[in-house]
Order: C-alpha cells, then structure tokens, then sequence
C-alpha cells in the first residue's frame, strides 16, 4: 500500500531516477531566484528542499514538482526592501523576518482555499487561458536563461567563454534530444548534465559553473550548510508581529504571494493532469502548499509553488510518484549537507541546456495553428495571456485572461437572445424567448415588446429561456410594470422551478403573473402563420 502510494502509476526507477535529474536543476534556480528576492541563498535552497519535500508528501498531485519559483521572487524582493521602515529599533535581518511572518500567513491563507474546497475553481479557467499560460511561462523560463550568458555586471560574456558555452549547451540539448530514440532506461536530462559535467572537468574547459555562479554575488559563498533550524519570526521583538501596522504591511503581500502561488500550482496541476492522463486534488494541493510554506516561515526558507519547468522534467523523465518529489528534495538537501564538492562542478551550460530544452517540450507549438482556427475570441485570449504573463506576472496574466473570456462569453450569450412571436386562438400574443435573460441580454430583451401595440392579452414564454441573474429580474419586472401601466394582462409560463423561486423571493408580486401550469406548451396551435422571430 506505502509502495503504491509513493510510485502512483511508475516505477521506482524511473521516480529515483527522474528524482535526482530534477534535484540537479533546482540547484541553480533556487539561488537564481534567491538572487531576484535578494536573499542569501541558502535561504532559497532550504526553501526549495522544503516546500518540494511537503508538497511531495502531502500535496494533491504526485509527480508534480515544488520549489522557489521567479514568480513569487519579485513579489518578494519589494517586501523585503520595504521591511526596515516598518521594522522596530535593533531588528536583525529585517527583511528576512518580515518574510518568514509573510509566509506563515500565506500558508493560512493558502490552507483556507483548500479547507473551503475553492481548488475546483480552476476548472473555471478556460483551455485559451491554459494554452497562454504555458506558452508565457515557456518564454519566461527560456529569458531566464539568458542572464546566464551574462557577468555579475550585467555585461555579455566573452568570446572566448560564450563559444564554449554555446557549444556545451547545444551537446546537451543534442544528448537529450537523441539519447530517447536509444533508449528510455535512463533520463536523458541526467546522462546530459553527467556527460557535460565530465566533458568540463576532465577536458579543462574554461566556462561558468555552479559555483562560479554563485561566487559572481559573493566570493565567498558555497552550498556548504547544514539542517534548516527552527525559529519563530521577530525573535526578541515578538509583541510587534501582532502589531495592526505590521500586518497591514505584510497582509496584502502574503494575499498576492499565496493567489501567485496558488495559479502557477493548480494550474500547473491540470497540465500534469492532461499530459499524465491521470487526476490530482486541487484542494489538496492547496492544503499542501500552504502547509510548506508555514514550514519554511518556521526553518527560515523563501517559500515557493509548483514549478512547471521541473514539474516537465520530471514527468517527461518518467516521474509519476510522490517518490519522486521526496527524492529530488532530499537529493537537493544531501547536495547542501555532503555533495556540495560535486554540484559546484556541474556546468552552467548543462543546466541551461536542460531548461531550453524543457522550454521546447513545454511551449505549445500548436498554438501558431490554433490561433488561426479557433474564434478570435480565443486567439486574443491566447495572445493576451501570454503576453502578459511575460509583461506582468502569472496570477495578473490569468486573472485578465479569465476576465476578458467572460467577457467575451457574456457577450456571445447576450447576442443569442431571441423572441418568436406568435397569436393563439383567442388573440393572446405569446413571446417565445429563446436564450438566456442576465445583465448582458436584458437591452435586447427589452426592444422585443411592442407593448403599446400589442394586444390585451400577453403571454411570455421561457420554455427555451432562463433567468439568470438579478439584471435578468429587473428587466423582467420592468416589463411587466410596462404592460400593467397600460392595463394590459400579462402571465409568464413555463418558468423552470429555480426562476419561480428567485422571481417570488425577489418580488413576490410576481405570483400574480407566474402560471402554475407546467403542460408543454407545444401543445397549443399558433394561429398566425406568418409567425416571426425578432
């Protein structure tokens, strides 16, 4: 049962395996990002090991990959500045403790959205949304990389180490594009960085590696360190964290960071979803994100969400389990505690080659297509996702992409609203509405009635029609105060059991428009053959 539970649908191998190939890339994206938050970055790495090993064991999605991400870095690195103006006198490392308190409460916040079960929203996002989405965050991933290519003052490297750069990356990109067609036994990621690795060492290349990297920030630094140490925020000043300016201060930072950190997660679980063809817990995971992040307030890491570039590593690796989040973690952690001699070694060149090939396996290629024989609604929707996701950040790239799509929606829907017009045999005039009544259809459904020509007797039928909304009640009661003005008698038939009931709670007047009788009313023969839709 613990066996099955720990491989899902793989297999050890593949887990331990693709476990440790992720391991290797989170190295130099969690002091990438630690960089971006300005942070020391062992926080970055301890924060990496230990929202992967939660996630992993307690997350919604086996498979899926956890860990400091670039999304939530920038919303960090403002918080951090920020901090010592809000800080009371003789605080140390102010900026780190008003981060470990935000996390603390991101986690809640994140804990809450899973309790109350919201993580079933994301079925809300459409699939335009999802395709910008993938397509932003490959971009994202792909000019990340090209800070590589750059010294610590920002300028291009050298010719004389650019070109050996270029062409480790392109042996890499080259091991993991043939070695598949070979064989599987093995991910291609890892025999990619070893090779490389190897190719640098033994042949005396001169080119950036891990520990150059990190040295270009401060030369003494190593990925020397030991087991995360629990310690509650605002140490020595503990009264202040409770403080009503201090929680003004860090409240909207740990709501952005927790809704950044809940998209990027839960939507990176639907594409794992789709590419696995198996089903992760939105909820859970939800609970299991925030149960990381509170961890990582308490042992001093910078937090973090799914990360869709490992997230692909994994999976294409063959990664299936929660075996293999838990060992890539402990791998990262074992880096820091005993390996670090051998991370440092490791070739910029072959992790960045990894990543652009993770970029091309992630980027949706169809999309040049698809936008092309999709409404344009949906290309737009495409378009605009993307681009912002690459302008802005993820949750404002999503949360404009759902807005517009329902907007578009809305007024597809508000377009459809139809009304055939018919007499009955003793001359009552009967509107047949096709569509739904709600606040982008209430104008068009308003213009259909001729009240002051129309006969004294008017029937609205909604046999094909519904009231959706509290515009929809409006415009309805609007109407029939219209027809009563002018001391005509109107009756509303066939209303569904659900629009009876907000109608009557609304206005309970309505009960004395509102027919009971619940007869088809196909039933009847429309005298007026010339009958006409308007």
């Amino acid at each position: 049962m613990l066996l099955r539970w720990l491989i899902s649908n793989g297999t050890i191998k593949d887990d331990a395996l693709s476990g440790l190939t992720v391991a290797l890339a989170l190295v130099p994206e969690a002091i990438a990002f630690a960089f971006i938050a300005k942070i020391d970055p062992m926080v970055g790495l301890y924060g990496a090991f230990m929202v992967g090993l939660v996630t992993a064991v307690f997350g919604g999605r086996p498979g899926m990959i956890s860990g400091a991400t670039g999304a939530l870095a920038v919303v960090m690195v403002n918080l951090i500045a920020e901090a010592p103006n809000h800080a009371p006198e003789g605080m140390e490392n102010p900026g780190l403790q008003y981060l470990f308190a935000t996390l603390i409460l991101m986690g809640i916040i994140q804990i809450s959205f899973g309790a109350l079960k919201l993580g079933k929203l994301v079925r809300l996002i459409p699939h335009p949304v999802m395709m910008g989405f993938v397509n932003g965050l490959a971009i994202v991933i792909c000019l990340a990389q090209f800070g590589m290519f750059k010294t610590a003052d920002g300028n291009w490297l050298e010719q004389a180490k650019m070109i050996p750069m270029v062409a480790l990356i392109g042996l890499t990109m080259l091991i993991m594009w043939l070695l598949p067609k070979i064989t599987k036994a093995v991910p291609a990621g890892l025999v990619a960085i070893v090779v490389v690795t190897c190719a640098v060492y033994f042949g005396g290349i001169d080119t950036d590696t891990v520990l150059s990297f990190l040295q270009s920030e401060n030369p003494d630094a190593t990925l020397n360190g030991g087991l995360p140490k629990f310690s509650i925020p605002f140490s020595g000043h503990f009264n202040h964290l409770f403080t009503l300016e201090t929680l003004w201060f860090i409240g909207p930072y740990a709501l952005i960071l927790a809704a950044v950190g809940l998209i990027e997660s839960l939507m990176t679980l639907q594409l794992v979803d789709e590419i696995t063809e198996t089903k992760g817990s939105g909820n859970k995971e939800s609970f299991g994100q925030g149960l990381a992040n509170i961890v990582n307030g308490f042992f001093g890491g910078m937090g973090g969400c799914a990360m869709i570039g490992q997230a692909m590593i994994n999976v294409s690796s063959g990664g299936r389990g929660r075996l293999s989040g838990i060992i890539a973690s402990l791998g990262l952690l074992s880096f820091i505690l005993w390996l670090s001699d051998l991370i440092e070694i490791i070739p910029i060149a072959a992790l960045v080659g990894v990543m652009f090939m993770v970029v091309i396996g992630t980027f949706a290629w169809k999309s040049f297509k698809t936008i092309f024989v999709v409404p344009k609604t949906d290309a737009f929707v495409i378009i605009l996702v993307t681009a912002v996701t690459v302008w802005q950040n993820l949750a404002v790239a999503v949360i404009s992409g759902i807005i517009v799509s329902a907007l578009m929606f809305a007024w597809e829907n508000a377009k459809r609203i139809r009304a055939r017009k018919s007499v009955k045999e003793d001359g009552t005039k009967v509107y047949e509405i096709w569509g739904p009544l709600f606040f982008g259809s209430i104008t068009a459904f308003s213009e259909k009635f001729d009240i002051h020509n129309d006969p004294e007797k008017i029937e609205i039928d909604f046999m094909e029609s519904k009231v959706s909304d509290h515009s929809g009640i409006e415009a309805l009661e609007a109407i029939v105060k219209k027809y009563k003005a002018a001391e005509k008698s109107i009756t509303l038939t066939h209303l569904s059991q659900d629009c009876k009931d907000i109608l009557l709670k609304a206005n309970p007047t309505f009960s004395n428009v509102i027919e009971n009788n619940v007869d088809d009313p196909r039933y009847f023969v429309v005298s007026d053959v010339n009958a006409n839709d308007a």
